[in-house]
């Protein structure tokens, strides 16, 4: 089988040695010696969509033509060894928060129907630029916040693929692209790529370009890659980093373009967070077997039984919940009463509700928000270098049935503290993904795509 040919799992049979996700860096030999083409690579995606998205329904909008005309273009570039970039050629879908040229920005809102469509957000130009085969918009919740979209799990069509980042996620997880963007506020790339199997890197905050996006809490929300590998995921990020940049006022992802030597981790640091009691008592034991696997791998582990500094930063991180909510309610208040004008008939009252306590709030409520998490990153500064990173669950538990996207609690570590995190598809959860999260500090964030290619290499490919 060619790596990059996708399979569908059978219900309740998930296995992450063999889960039919689609890559992208393992076929570029093969378009570079004649043996494979970018058109050919597109068509195979294009036969797996039209199989699958019929019941996943992770897109809100494609154009297959202009794709084409982009594979096609990379395919002869490729015959004569002169690839524009490392995504000359790569079908790519993109959330719809992120503006895309020919293709309305809905956000998954009525309010919002046939918006834009005349220009392309940051990392869309930079990858279109690159050559890559932009083929779809993907579902996200609405407002990338509330109500959530009708994709369904790639692996029981009975259950959610998470939230925000539906489309993508499950789009990855069911084999019909290598690639996509998604972002996150809370655990928006996070959960949905461990709920669906998917590698994703949720970066440093800032390092790649989200103008042109819609977020409904700036100061939290980063632009992230969900792929069918760890290597696709850096490539992609570094890319568009390299391109368009970071954030304006934010220097970009450090690192190299591509990924070296896997890098074994010395120490990790175990996280419980506030999620711990909530996660069911199967993750529990899953998790606590797999730190077992890290031990005979010689990783020494500490946790905040361990440390004094440890055990401050678990107790920060309860504050959460005491600031996040409101700083939310608050930095979607101004977007949010632009959407209200035009009918509140067209938007959820979860919506509403959050719009009407950002007008009871004041400017000092604001700052007591920002105080708390500053706070919270102080703790998490104290922590630094105590371990290579950091190593917790993406989820309380598989995806659960129905539509409710699941909560974010362990996303919002390395939301709040603006760190980078890692979502490593490696177990299995009653026959459903598991996903592993691995954190850093600021910065951090090439070390941490080498940890995780060594770990793709010890529990995946032995």
């Amino acid at each position: 089988m060619a790596p990059d040919t996708a399979t569908t799992a059978t219900l309740g049979t998930y296995d992450p040695k063999a889960p039919g996700l689609r890559t992208w860096h393992d076929a570029l030999p093969r378009f570079l010696a004649g043996a494979d083409t970018p058109r050919a690579y597109l068509e195979r995606c294009l036969e797996v969509i039209e199989v699958r998205e019929p019941e996943v329904k992770a897109f809100v909008a494609m154009d297959i033509t202009v794709a084409r005309k982009a594979a096609d273009k990379a395919t002869t570039r490729y015959r004569y060894g002169r690839p524009l970039s490392v995504v000359d050629g790569m079908p790519f879908v993109i959330k719809d928060l992120y503006e895309v040229k020919g293709m309305p920005t809905e956000l998954n809102s009525p309010a919002m129907r046939g918006y834009g469509g005349d220009k392309d957000c940051a990392h869309a130009m930079v990858l279109r630029e690159g050559g890559a085969a932009i083929l779809a918009k993907t579902v996200t919740t609405e407002f990338g916040s509330s109500d959530p979209g009708p994709t369904r799990n790639p692996f029981d069509i009975t259950r959610t693929p998470g939230g925000s980042s539906s489309g993508t996620s499950a789009a990855v997880g069911a084999g019909m692209v290598p690639a996509g963007t998604g972002s996150q506020v809370r655990g928006s790339i996070q959960r949905p790529a461990g709920y669906c199997g998917v590698w994703s890197i949720k970066p440093t905050f800032g390092a790649l370009n989200r103008l042109g996006g819609h977020s409904m809490s700036p100061s939290q929300s980063v632009l992230g890659v969900e792929a069918g590998s760890m290597e696709d995921c850096w490539a992609t990020a570094y890319f568009i980093s390299s391109t368009a940049g970071g954030d304006p006022g934010h220097p970009g992802l450090y690192g190299e373009p591509h990924l070296g030597e896997a890098k074994k981790p010395t120490r990790l640091a175990r996280l419980d967070t506030l999620g711990w009691d909530g996660t069911e008592d199967d993750t529990k034991a899953l998790f606590e077997d797999f730190l077992g696997h890290l031990r005979m791998q010689n990783v020494d582990l500490i946790s905040r039984h361990d440390d004094p500094d440890m055990e401050a930063f678990e107790q920060a991180l309860t504050t959460i919940p005491d600031f996040l909510g409101d700083m939310f309610c608050w930095e979607m208040k101004w977007a949010g009463k632009i959407q209200r004008e035009k009918g509140e008939h067209l938007i959820s009252e979860a919506i509403l509700g959050r719009i009407a306590r950002g007008e009871e709030m004041t400017i000092e409520d604001y700052r007591r928000c920002l105080d708390m998490r500053d706070s919270l990153r102080a703790a998490f500064d104290r922590v630094k270098g105590k371990a290579d990173a950091f190593v917790t669950l993406s989820a309380q538990g598989p995806a659960p049935v129905g539509m409710a996207v699941g909560n974010p609690v362990y996303g919002d570590i390395s939301a709040c503290t603006a760190a980078p995190a890692l979502n490593l598809p490696l177990l299995a959860d009653r026959g459903m993904p598991m996903g592993i999260q691995l954190l850093g500090h600021a910065h951090q964030d090439y070390d941490l795509a080498l940890m995780g290619r060594w770990f793709d290499q010890v529990f995946l490919r032995d």
